[in-house]
């Protein structure tokens, strides 16, 4: 049995190195809003866009070279009966060296299709993913401003104004 829990993986040039910098400089490509520390053990922060979508996490654990792993201690979401969904859930690099290349891995645990936030949270990190492929491969990311910044935020702001 396949697990359902959302999975997406990338290729880079970089080194292992490289590659858990660019994911503990969090605000390099999630949300320049974070809040907190992001970069050993027990560090804890909290990301959130507008009123929309609110966690607080933890650095559950670091491996140098092979593995971020973060906790969700706490979550709101504004859109959903149960606005709690990534509550407990655990958020998973891996990074393997292959072929001479760094492949990162991404699973989000827990995040899974009965979730109401499923496709928004899809959305979300294919977008975020893809910021930190590019903090990763070029220096640069495109954090979230602290505004709606995927398809779907746009859309629940859109929603939220028009209720």
């Amino acid at each position: 049995m396949s697990s359902q829990n959302f999975s997406m993986s990338f290729t880079v040039d970089q080194t292992p190195e490289a590659v858990i910098a660019a994911i503990c400089n969090v605000r390099g490509w999630w949300s320049e809003g974070i809040v907190g520390r992001t970069e050993q053990v027990g560090d804890r922060f909290t990301h959130s866009v507008l009123d929309l979508h609110r966690c607080d996490l933890a650095v559950k654990e670091l491996v140098p070279g092979k593995k971020v792993v973060w906790t969700v201690i706490d979550n709101y979401f504004s859109f959903t009966q149960d606005d709690s969904e990534w509550q407990d859930t655990d958020i998973v690099f891996e990074i393997a060296r292959r072929a001479g290349k760094t492949e990162v891995s991404f699973t989000h645990v827990g995040l899974v299709p009965a979730y109401e936030c499923y496709n928004v949270c899809i959305d979300g990190w294919t977008t975020y993913l893809n910021s930190l492929r590019d903090l990763i491969t070029t220096g640069t990311g495109q954090p979230n401003p602290n505004e709606a910044r995927t398809a779907s935020e746009h859309a629940l702001v859109r929603a939220k104004q028009a209720s």
